[in-house]
């Protein structure tokens, strides 16, 4: 017999009820192969729930952990794909993200905020409710075939990770790639998945064009926290792995420590990048985390659910980086910090990187050394996209 609860129901049963509710109302507890620890509102909500214990449903008593909450994945029926920026901390001006959400579920991701804008929350909904764009390689090719588009490197995984799982089955970013390649068209992607290399066939040719750069992000060498903050990604092992293969298919690699978390993860700065540079790689960069809006409250309570002793230490270095408070969103200073402790971070850095023979570089994207003279619309497209104005005629 299963354990029951004192109106008599299963585990189960109970656990389904609940499941009814919006997720803020079960317990706010650690999630196998979950980063968010709750499911808060987000910002733009009129309505929040909070959660109450009637005595009805007690789960510390059943000793038991509450079901796997399953991926769901949505179409993204976007009729553009290539977004704009005009940062000017940001090597890049534009980007493609296939996904929305990501299964990762990094509990310091920065995009985390952005599920708001869906009427979701930041929290599981990021990493379990996720949209995906199916026809992004078909409205790309368009874009490209349009007169007025100017080439510039593309970054993709700028904001959610381009190999995430579902990629696997899905396979929009290996169809966007195809699409960039029949255009010669240079293209950038940071990624913490190992499953990049399954796209060395295309991203290896468009390298020796100078047109391809990858950039594998390792946050800590130490594998149980990984698992704890990046519980979805690749082991740190298989990261490294993976800037192997890609330097052996003369794809040029680099590594970001991404984020720095200052107090757990910074003292591990010198041997990320030593390990990356010993397993391929050409060029590091680094960011301090960033916590903006949302962000600040899911990753203090995953800090007291997971290293509660180290909680107050993270977080009180931190406001050191940032002026005091836990994030300033200031240009120029919002991925390095600032203080003393960020110029020591940057000082480390830099002489790492100049005693391993690793290029510097100023943000995660490669677009300085990617040719971007070489792009054409081919035929094909060119006459598909007339048919299309005279169709819109």
């Amino acid at each position: 017999m299963g354990a029951t609860d004192t109106a008599g129901r299963s585990v189960e049963e109970a656990y389904a009820t609940v499941g009814s509710l919006p997720f803020d109302a079960l317990p706010a507890r650690k999630r196998k192969s979950r980063g968010a620890i709750s499911n808060r509102e987000g910002r733009f909500e009129r309505l929040h729930s909070e959660r109450i214990d009637d005595g009805w449903l007690n789960t510390e008593d059943f000793g038991t952990e509450p079901p796997r909450l399953k991926t769901q994945v949505l179409a993204d029926n976007s009729r553009t794909v290539i977004a704009r920026n005009q940062s000017p901390d940001i090597g890049f001006d534009r980007s493609i993200n296939p996904y929305r959400g990501c299964e990762h579920g990094c509990i310091y991701c920065f995009a985390r905020p952005t599920h708001a804008f869906l009427g979701l929350s930041p929290g599981l909904d990021f990493e379990t409710k996720l949209f995906a764009k199916p026809n992004a390689a078909e409205i790309l090719r368009r874009e490209l075939a349009s007169p007025s588009y100017r080439p510039r490197t593309i970054a993709m995984g700028t904001n959610t990770d381009p190999y995430q799982p579902i990629e696997r089955r899905l396979q929009i970013t290996r169809q966007i790639l195809e699409v960039l390649a029949e255009h010669d068209h240079p293209v950038s992607i940071v990624t913490k998945s190992h499953l990049v290399a399954r796209d060395i066939d295309i991203l290896g040719p468009m390298a020796a064009k100078g047109l391809a750069s990858v950039s594998v992000s390792v946050t800590t060498l130490d594998p149980k926290l990984a698992r704890a903050m990046e519980p979805r990604a690749a082991p740190p092992e298989r990261r490294l792995t993976t800037i192997t293969e890609l330097a052996r298919a003369d794809i040029p690699a680099g590594v970001m420590v991404a984020p720095v978390i200052p107090a757990l993860t910074d003292h591990e700065l010198e041997a990320i990048l030593i390990r990356a540079r010993q397993a391929g790689a050409s060029r590091a960069g680094y960011i301090v985390l960033r916590l903006p809006l949302e962000l600040k409250s899911l990753f203090q309570e995953w800090l007291a659910e997971h290293v509660p002793d180290k909680e107050h230490r993270v977080l009180n270095r931190l406001r050191e980086f940032r002026n005091g408070e836990l994030y300033r969103s200031e240009f120029g200073s919002r991925m390095r910090g600032s203080g003393h402790h960020a110029e020591l971070l940057a000082t480390r850095f830099r002489l790492t990187c100049r005693h391993k023979g690793l290029h510097m570089d100023s943000n995660s994207v490669d677009s300085g050394r990617l040719d971007n003279g070489q792009f054409r619309v081919p035929a094909s497209a060119q006459t598909e996209n007339k048919q299309l104005q005279l169709f819109s005629l």
